[in-house]
């Protein structure tokens, strides 16, 4: 009997300290969803503040206060914010100041975001046109240029989402080619399934091309009004040639505050890095 009784009690015990736990539970829960919105409160008074910012910036720029506009600009970028249209604005703001270097510098971001956008070629095109610097690039072959402009017309992710789309209906045709009955619909779903297959794989490779492109980061701008381009990373090395603000240059290998870069032409030296900017 008293072992009876013992084992009840036992039971009795581990049932309430059960219920207790349970009770904690709730609690525990409460706390992990009051945590997980913060970040999205948070989140949303940034944006409110980046939209409020923005309209100042565009009110400043409207009255011609461009180191306001730019101030303003800056100010988004700083919160983590990027944008082909953000970009664009900067650099119109530099431009409107006669700051060659950093208007090209601020269009060529914006390209990358959103290359096939009319508007930024042309600014750019012509912000290009306004530096001191005549470069001829070497001329390269025909189809290689046809490629490039027809890859440039859409960005990466847009080439990314058509290779889907041609992926999709390549296989659909598939099916149709191996279930259907009739000979002609057969025929249809083998052509375009054919079709479909070969713009997948060029669509995929552009889309691979426009993504290394957009992360690649070996372009920069001179930024200084002109600098000497030496034949070695040293201040005292021969002179080889000087550029001007707004050059774009390909930049190589990178020594102690040098980097050894190459222009469109094809002419190589050396740089010092305080006097150019990545893209």
């Amino acid at each position: 009997m008293k072992r009876l009784i013992l084992v009840f009690a036992i039971l009795l015990l581990s049932g309430s300290v059960r219920a207790e736990g349970s009770a904690a539970t709730p609690q525990a829960d409460t706390l992990a969803v009051a945590t997980a919105e913060q970040p999205a409160i948070e989140q949303a008074s940034q944006a409110a503040t980046a939209e409020a910012i923005w309209e100042q910036a565009a009110a400043a720029y409207n009255s011609a206060n461009y180191d306001q506009a730019i101030e303003a600009y800056m100010a988004i970028l700083v919160q983590g914010k990027h944008s082909a249209k953000l970009y664009y604005n900067l650099a119109n703001a530099h431009f409107k100041k006669n700051e060659l270097g950093k208007a090209i510098l601020y269009y060529n971001r914006a390209l990358r975001l959103k290359p096939g956008d009319e508007d930024i070629r042309h600014n750019l095109a012509y912000a290009e046109s306004s530096t001191k610097d005549s470069i001829e690039a070497i001329p390269e072959f025909f189809l290689t240029t046809w490629v490039r402009a027809i890859r440039s017309l859409l960005s990466g992710n847009a080439w990314t989402i058509l290779s889907l789309v041609m992926l999709a209906l390549a296989l659909g045709m598939a099916l149709l080619f191996m279930l259907a009955q009739r000979l002609s619909l057969r025929k249809v779903g083998f052509y375009v399934m054919a079709v479909a297959g070969i713009l997948f794989i060029v669509t995929t490779l552009f889309a691979i091309s426009e993504r290394k492109i957009s992360i690649n980061h070996s372009e920069a701008i001179v930024m200084s009004s002109s600098v000497s381009i030496k034949s070695s990373p040293d201040r005292a090395a021969t002179e080889l040639f000087v550029l001007h603000e707004g050059t774009k240059l390909t930049i190589g290998e990178t020594i102690e505050g040098w980097a050894e870069v190459r222009i469109a032409d094809g002419r190589k030296g050396w740089i010092e890095t305080s006097r150019i900017e990545k893209i």
